[in-house]
This record gives structure tokens, C-alpha cells and sequence, in this order.
């Protein structure tokens, strides 16, 4: 028993890794935009499409596949800031939000017509079979996504916390029109913010499909699904607790499907969200914590 719970939890922080990169990407956009970006997922997808097709039409190896992936989600990125950020900055967080919805509609269908099956195979970056600490299996590309969220969520910091850039960035998310009145270029800083989430979104998704070898036309909406969640669990507009909320969610799932099954997995995973919610509520005497800034 004490082996399996073992097993079972680390099993849910390599998964919950990838959610934690998939919440730095949503905690950078609504840190400094406040704003919900509901097409971050299918910017992803279309980032492995396009991997995917280049793999498939040139026989690129997985180096090139990930930089085409990471890109192309890039490029998805700066397509939805355009449309439907960047003509919004002074209205409603709503309008941005259905604008990023309908989006999303649009970039699931450009993936369908790209590739029409279902799914497609993905190159694995790492091909080796699992090694063993201490009885523990452990999977090299579930431990290449753990490096890379703590690489990223430590570079993250540094940036926001310990450069001039950083500086204007947590300005811009304090005060928007202050900032402006200092000086600094605001949109500028959003665009620049909402691509870097779109390359930590890409990267994410990247490894997650590299080790499934298998992208779908689903994936967009699990990835803004588990990244949303995550966000949740660590706090919204918090850069550590966006990792600790995508480990949580690893972990909880991890443990949840072995004792529950995967039927009740994820209404355990709501339970948990609902609950965080509540208490930090609570905790909060009135002040809610989407008010925290990165």
C-alpha cells in the first residue's frame, strides 16, 4: 500500500508538471491583462498541429517538431491578442473572453481541416523505457517536464521580480493607467506578456504530446481546461501558486483514479476546485483573491 501511494505521487507530479506550465501561461496573461484567454488550449494545439504536420509531410525529427510546435503556438497567440485583446483594453474582461471563445471555435476547425483524422502520431523526445529509484518507476519524459516547469517557473520569477522589464511588467498589473503616465509602453507590455504565455503553453504541450505520441483535436480543450483548474487551485495571479495548483491537480487526479476509478476522478478534482474556492473565500474577508497581482 505504502508502495502504490508512493508510486501513485509521483506519478502526479510529473503529470502535474505540465499543468503547472500550462498555469504560468494563464497566471502571466491574467496577471498582467486580467483578462481570461479561453482559446490559450486550441493556440496550443494549433502549435502541435503544425509540429505534426511537419513531421508527417518531411519526416522532421523531434527537435525540429517542438520548435515548429512551440511557434506555431506563438503564432496562435499573437492571432488571438490582436482580435481580441488588444481592440478591448478598455472594456469588459467579458468581451475579450467570448471573443477568445469564438476564437477558439476557429482555431479547432483550422486544426480538423490541416488534419482531418482523429488522431496522428507525435514524435517522442525521449525513447527510453522508465528507470527505478528505490522501487519507484520513473519515466524520463515526465521527469524532462518537471525540469522544464521548475526551469521555467524560476526563469518566470526572475523576470518579473529581478529585471527593469519585470518592473514595468508588475507596474503595468497594478495600474494600468499609472503606468501609462509614467511612461510605459502598457500594450506593449501585454503583447510581449501574452506571447511569453503562449511559448510556456506551447513548451507544455509540446512535452505532454511527446510523451502521449498522439495529438487529437481534444487537446486544445483539456489544455485550458487543466490550466484553468491549476490557476485556481494556486491562487489567480500567482506565480508559485500556479505550480503548486498544477501539482496539486497531479496528484489528486493521480490518487483519485487509483482509489476511485476514472469515472470519479475528475468530479473529485471539481470537489477539490469548489472547496479552494470556498475557503479562500472565506480566508479572504471580502477580498477575493483574482485581486493578487504576479
Amino acid at each position: 500500500m505504502a508502495h502504490d501511494l508512493a508510486q501513485n505521487t509521483v506519478d502526479g507530479l510529473m503529470t502535474g508538471s505540465a499543468y503547472a506550465m500550462l498555469a504560468l501561461g494563464f497566471t502571466l496573461i491574467f496577471g498582467v491583462m486580467r483578462r481570461l484567454n479561453l482559446s490559450y488550449g486550441p493556440s496550443i494545439m494549433i502549435g502541435a498541429y503544425l509540429g505534426t504536420l511537419v513531421h508527417l509531410q518531411f519526416g522532421m525529427g523531434a527537435a525540429v517538431v517542438a520548435l515548429v510546435t512551440v511557434l506555431g503556438a506563438v503564432a496562435a497567440g499573437f492571432y488571438v491578442e490582436r482580435l481580441c485583446f488588444a481592440p478591448m483594453r478598455g472594456q469588459a474582461a467579458t468581451a475579450s473572453m467570448v471573443a477568445s471563445f469564438a476564437i477558439w471555435m476557429q482555431l479547432e476547425e483550422l486544426a480538423t481541416l490541416l488534419l482531418p483524422r482523429h488522431s496522428y502520431p507525435f514524435p517522442a523526445l525521449i525513447a527510453r523505457p522508465p528507470f527505478e529509484i528505490a522501487g519507484i518507476l520513473i519515466r524520463a519524459d515526465r521527469l524532462l517536464t518537471l525540469g522544464a516547469a521548475i526551469a521555467a517557473m524560476l526563469a518566470l520569477w526572475l523576470l518579473v521580480h529581478r529585471s527593469r522589464f519585470g518592473l514595468a511588467l508588475r507596474a503595468t498589473a497594478r495600474d494600468r493607467a499609472t503606468a501609462r503616465h509614467l511612461g510605459i509602453d502598457v500594450d506593449r507590455i501585454g503583447l510581449i506578456a501574452f506571447l511569453g504565455a503562449s511559448a510556456l503553453g506551447g513548451l507544455a504541450g509540446m512535452l505532454v504530446i511527446a510523451a502521449d505520441q498522439q495529438i487529437t483535436p481534444m487537446f486544445g480543450m483539456w489544455a485550458t481546461f487543466k490550466g484553468l483548474v491549476a490557476m485556481m487551485l494556486g491562487g489567480l495571479g500567482s506565480i508559485p501558486g500556479a505550480v503548486i495548483g498544477g501539482l496539486l491537480l497531479g496528484v489528486v487526479e493521480a490518487h483519485g483514479q487509483w482509489f476511485f476509478g476514472p469515472q470519479l476522478r475528475d468530479l473529485l478534482v471539481y470537489a477539490l476546485l469548489f472547496l479552494c474556492l470556498v475557503l479562500r473565500a472565506g480566508i479572504g474577508a471580502g477580498v477575493p483573491s483574482a485581486e493578487r497581482r504576479i
